[in-house]
């Protein structure tokens, strides 16, 4: 059985153990998450985004963007028991495959105390020319998340399932359907969303961010 970690990803090595069907930018499904922001988080993007227009980011490391750009993001899709965590370890075993490691960002669900299914994954990639691409191991983390959620499925169907990666304050959303789980090739159909920059764009990342929460989190019938 392979076993594989999240940071050693490349194309080759996915397509060793899954099927990945990439149809490209999709600006229709992103268009179409509006979320409306209440006063209280509009104040808090209008906040952060005049911190990052006088940040000199191209001299920050990617922890200092993460912490004062990306993760209070995060947080501000927090709602009821839905909470973003840093450093989280995930680890799925497939029939064919073992795939895990540590992701850097997470929204998920936190009623009992900790981290669980299902999941919004996030990616933050290293800048420079010997930077990895970020894509695959998105992949890899999507497909563990979505055979996490599968698991715990009693009609064991197809598995929706987000995320994204992180360049600096820039972000990349993907959405993926993950099917046959139990084959030797899983498939996962992806569709990616253009690039927005946070200095220019928090509102709408915030938006697209609450959507997905609400996708994967859809609050209780009275």
């Amino acid at each position: 059985m392979k076993k594989l970690i999240f940071s050693e990803l490349s194309q080759d090595k996915l397509g060793q153990i899954a099927k990945i069907e990439e149809n490209g930018v999709v600006l229709e499904r992103w268009n179409q998450m509006q979320s409306e922001c209440t006063a209280q988080e509009q104040e808090q993007i209008n906040l952060i985004q005049s911190h990052l227009t006088t940040y000199r980011l191209a001299l920050m490391n990617e922890a200092t963007i993460y912490a004062r750009a990306i993760y209070p993001l995060l947080v501000l899709a927090e709602r009821e028991n839905i909470q973003a965590w840093a450093q989280v370890t995930l680890n799925a075993v497939y029939p064919h495959f073992e795939l895990g490691g540590i992701i850097d960002g997470v929204l998920g669900n936190c009623a009992s105390g900790t981290i669980s299914t299902p999941y919004l994954v996030v990616v933050e990639a290293k800048r420079g020319l010997e930077a990895e691409n970020p894509q695959y191991q998105l992949y890899g983390e999507m497909l563990v998340a979505a055979w996490l959620n599968w698991q715990k499925q009693a009609n064991k169907t197809a598995q929706e399932i987000y995320g994204c990666y992180t360049i600096s304050d820039t972000w990349t959303f993907m959405h993926g359907i993950v099917r046959e789980f139990e084959a030797d090739y899983p498939v996962m159909v992806v569709e990616s969303s253009k690039e927005y920059i946070q200095r220019n764009e928090a509102q709408t990342i915030l938006q697209i961010l609450k959507f997905i929460s609400n996708t994967l989190f859809p609050k209780k019938k009275e």
